[in-house]
């Protein structure tokens, strides 16, 4: 988070991609449920100041590229859910819309790839159930 933090302030324009790698590679499939919960609490505390810095135009999607259930009941240490979250913000967001759930993860690659004005293949963009139809004064910064 630190260092997102960082890229934010160093990347006034563009993408930025983060992967938050602990929670699957040190708890989830190692089935660390304490570890993750600290993991978890810690994201918790430095994303609100995160949000803050959060300019108008952009827009943060925080997801999965796939679930691991750190629970010890669950008997695998491989991946355990078919679905994962998708989570965004973007300070002109005046309230909360649901996304429901996708037909795929290719919509938030649809999404990013609209918002840059291109497109892909494959997936359904939900820039517009988030900001409406105006363009952006500049492109969304997705991280």
């Amino acid at each position: 988070m630190e260092k997102l933090t960082a890229s934010l302030a160093e990347q006034p324009r563009g993408l930025i991609f983060a992967n938050l790698v602990d929670f699957d590679m040190l708890y989830g499939h190692r089935k660390d449920v304490e570890g993750f919960a600290r993991s978890l609490e810690e994201f918790d505390a430095l994303l609100g100041p995160f949000l803050a810095l959060l300019r108008p135009s952009d827009l943060l999607i925080i997801t999965a590229d796939h679930g691991c259930d750190p629970d010890p009941v669950n008997p695998t240490t491989d991946h355990s859910r078919e679905y994962v979250p998708i989570l965004t913000h973007t300070p002109r967001l005046l309230h909360g819309v649901t996304l429901g759930v996708r037909a795929t993860l290719a919509d938030m690659g649809q999404t990013i790839a609209k918002n840059f004005g291109g497109g892909i293949p494959h997936g359904a963009s939900f820039l517009t159930s988030l900001v409406g139809t105006r363009p952006p004064t500049a492109p969304i910064n997705e991280a």
